[in-house]
């Protein structure tokens, strides 16, 4: 395996049990202690994957994890005694593929840390990587969005989303369904998540065309509807 695994958090005791127990799963930890050198971490190493605490000095988690976005699609995996509901958002919007909360099973952290490697490394050649409508393109292998041929900003997980929706028009989906298929494992915070995503693309889409609309199925969830 030997994938190397950043780890980004100020506290000893933390970096020294999560160490442990990713070398004894076949992982190389590297362990650094502030926001600034996790992100010349990642572009000097290039890490499989970064384990993210927020409270960090010098940058904070969410600049990190911003930071890291505009670097790449390297996973990352936030941990935080913040454990509202709103931090997970947060952390999901910034582009985090999942969120611990404090105090955590480090066996779990294994757990995530697999899942969220698997769901990236799976190939899938019998998917499209690209889905195109009136004024819209999205490109799942560049992680491109285009609007009016126009690039547009999104983060990972809204351009997966739309991706997913567009790839099955006129389907609704429940949002539990979203997380699952979406997300790539079972995850464990609010639903609301794909509230504030479809929200996010909604703004980016208003009044782009009248052949398709993110549309709200009530009681149920959402679709791509296509006209």
């Amino acid at each position: 395996m030997n994938e190397k695994i950043l780890i980004v958090d100020d506290d000893v005791n933390i970096c020294e049990l999560l160490r442990l127990y990713l070398s004894k799963e076949g992982y190389s930890p590297v362990i650094v202690n502030d926001g600034l050198a996790a992100v010349e971490s990642v572009q000097t190493l290039r890490p499989a994957l970064v384990l993210l605490d927020v409270m960090l000095p010098k940058l904070d988690g969410w600049q990190v994890c911003r930071k890291i976005r505009q670097l790449g699609d390297t996973p990352i995996i936030m941990i935080s005694a913040k454990g509202e509901t709103f931090d997970k958002i947060l952390g999901l919007e910034l582009g985090a593929d999942d969120y611990i909360v404090k105090p955590f099973e480090a066996k779990e952290v294994v757990a995530r840390i697999k899942a969220v490697l698997r769901r990236v490394s799976t190939p899938a050649a019998d998917q499209p990587k690209e889905v195109n409508y009136e004024n819209l393109s999205i490109n799942i292998t560049n992680y491109e969005l285009k609007v009016r041929g126009k690039h547009v900003d999104a983060p990972p997980k809204e351009l997966e989303l739309l991706f997913h929706l567009a790839s099955n028009p006129n389907r609704v989906f429940t949002r539990d369904q979203l997380l699952d298929e979406v997300w790539g494992f079972d995850y464990y915070g609010d639903s609301r998540t794909v509230d504030v995503h479809i929200k996010r693309l909604r703004e980016k889409l208003e009044g782009v065309s009248d052949k398709w609309e993110l549309k709200t199925v009530w009681s149920v969830g959402y679709k791509f509807e296509a006209k």
